[in-house]
């Protein structure tokens, strides 16, 4: 009792104090951008204005990139889908040959970034200058392409590379838990691997499927980097990459910004649909597939097809992740785009060029390295300040905390770069617009979720008790969490750091609309040099920003194995 009296008495003023400071940072960083967004859609001069919004919304361009943005990320859903619970089924219900690796392998694409591999792809598959096409007009004597990839199957298909691990993911777990039971019962019953999946395993996954597709389908409707390689020169936009050029064709005037904020405020709608239909899917209460006891799932034997399978999957892999990861390298080490690959044409000179020589590269690198380090560490001290707020404080208010810290995960990145100009660009006193300031505010926003996802995750297993025991021997509650909780929750925290550090290194969306000419990221760099038909330089400096986020992904697995023992 004692140890609960101080904990009200010495702790409540602090809480409260917390809590507000935690409220005003998610609020000016996260709501107050989005709120701007909403407010300048509707409203002209103070005054409710729906014409202007209307006009917009009827516009044929902007009418043709909705259309566009549903049937890119439509195609990207589908295929994702397939794709994704094929593999994790293979993976987990199968004796497929080295599954533990594979299952690893059909992560990779999880940490590579998408616009990168639409580069590559745009070199292999380019209708009249792509390798792939030459080769085989070359060797079949004949002037059509073997695929054109710049059309809404090749935008798709490139998506679909990167993007089938977030349901392959959620698959996964699903079938791995899932009771065993239910299928033998079926098999003992006389019926087949056909009747079983379709009646049994689909149905009882489908909430996880469905809510791995519809985080696809959000990611593919807000995605710039695929769709502003390979779709604007064919006149394919979506809505992000229309935000963009109406931005930028006019410098960011008043008329092209309320635009943006109408097209945003239809990007907006679109997250909040998708995201209500993944609530109703997950909260249907007839997809009970964990029973109480443990148990091992049932694994199929595929016989003959064990290493025809694995060479499959292997295959996959090495077409999809390993050829174009491979052109990048080789293509950045040719002296000009369009050369032969071959050893006589390679050398490191253009490695050298952009790492040693050349300003606006070697600048790109620090500003990223610098932006991504600093936004890691706002974020994770922030975050766990907010989440211990979330998850010890019994403070009134913090169910607020809950949704604004969720809220730029649920918004798409060009929202938060248009919503920043907004709000940092003079109107309210403070102007960091063309700065390298406004870019780590919209990362501060952009990546708050995850550092509280990850944070919030480490101090759920820290019991109260501890805290109780501490606060009761007279600690006070800063000694209490600098002494105990926090390290505690060290692991989290550097969890907190890579998962904000690594995504901010190849971050484009959001850096493309707020960059300037002396504030270019790594990946403003390598889009603005291939726009730029400065092709070996972009996949030159596009496999130095590889290289970093390989070793990156490698130190976190290091520190997560080294934190697990």
């Amino acid at each position: 009792m004692a140890s609960g009296t101080i904990k009200k008495d010495s702790g409540f003023g602090i809480a409260q104090v917390i809590l507000f400071i935690s409220i005003a940072i998610l609020v000016i960083f996260v709501a107050w951008p989005v709120l701007l967004i909403l407010f300048n859609a509707f409203f002209v001069d103070g005054k409710f204005n729906s014409m202007d919004f209307y006009k917009v919304l009827t516009e044929p361009e902007t009418f043709q990139a909705l259309i566009n943005s549903l049937i890119i990320a439509s195609m990207t859903t589908v295929g994702s889908t397939i794709v994704g619970t094929f593999f994790a089924w293979l993976v987990t219900r199968t004796d497929l040959p080295y599954k533990t690796f594979m299952k690893s392998l059909f992560l990779v694409p999880f940490m590579l970034p998408s616009f990168i591999g639409a580069l590559a792809w745009k070199m292999l598959l380019s209708p009249h200058s792509g390798y792939i096409n030459k080769w085989f007009m070359s060797a079949f004597n004949t002037t059509e392409p073997l695929f054109d990839i710049y059309t809404y199957h090749g935008i798709s298909c490139v998506e679909v590379m990167y993007l089938f691990p977030f349901v392959f993911i959620q698959v996964c777990g699903a079938l791995e838990r899932m009771d065993p039971t239910l299928e033998e019962s079926a098999r003992i019953s006389g019926a087949g691997l056909f009747t079983i999946t379709r009646k049994i395993t689909i149905p009882l996954v489908l909430p996880s499927i469905m809510s791995g597709a519809l985080l696809i389908m959000l990611y593919s409707m807000a995605h710039f980097g695929t769709v502003a390689v390979l779709g604007i020169e064919q006149g394919i936009y979506n809505i992000p990459t229309l935000i963009y050029e109406k931005i930028h064709e006019s410098a960011g005037s008043f008329a092209s910004i309320r635009t943006g904020t109408v097209l945003a405020t239809v990007l907006i709608v679109s997250a909040a649909c998708i995201i209500w239909a993944q609530q109703k899917v997950l909260s249907k209460g007839h997809y009970q597939i964990i029973g109480g006891k443990s148990f091992r799932p049932m694994e199929l034997k595929l016989r003959g097809l064990r290493y025809p399978l694995l060479f499959f999957c292997l295959a996959y892999i090495g077409f999809t992740i390993v050829l174009p990861t491979v052109v990048i390298f080789m293509v950045g080490g040719v002296e000009t785009y369009g050369l032969p690959l071959t050893w006589e044409n390679l050398s490191l000179n253009n490695y050298k060029y952009i790492l040693l020589e050349d300003d606006v590269t070697s600048d790109a690198i620090f500003i990223s390295d610098t932006l991504g380090l600093a936004a890691a560490f706002i974020t994770m001290f922030a975050g766990v300040m907010i989440s211990y707020v979330i998850v010890k404080m019994k403070v009134r208010g913090k169910g607020i905390l809950e949704f604004l810290g969720m809220l730029p995960f649920s918004v798409p990145g060009s929202v938060i770069a248009l919503g920043v100009i907004l709000a940092w660009s003079g109107q309210f006193g403070i102007n960091i617009y063309n700065t390298v300031w406004i870019i780590l505010v919209s990362y501060i926003a952009r990546y708050m979720a995850f550092s509280l996802k990850a944070n919030s995750a480490a101090l759920e297993q820290v019991h109260d008790s501890l805290m109780e025991a501490s606060r009761s021997c007279g600690a006070s509650m800063w000694q209490s969490l600098k002494d105990i909780v926090i390290p505690l929750v060290r692991p989290g925290m550097i969890s907190a750091f890579f998962l904000i550090f690594l995504p901010a290194l190849r971050e484009l969306t959001v850096s493309i609309m707020l960059y300037a000419p002396t504030t270019r990221t790594i990946g403003v760099a390598i889009y603005t040099l291939n726009e730029d038909g400065e092709t070996v330089m972009s996949t030159a400096l596009a496999g130095i920003a590889l290289i970093i986020i390989v070793l990156g992904q490698m130190f976190i697995n290091h520190l997560t194995k080294k934190a697990s023992e």
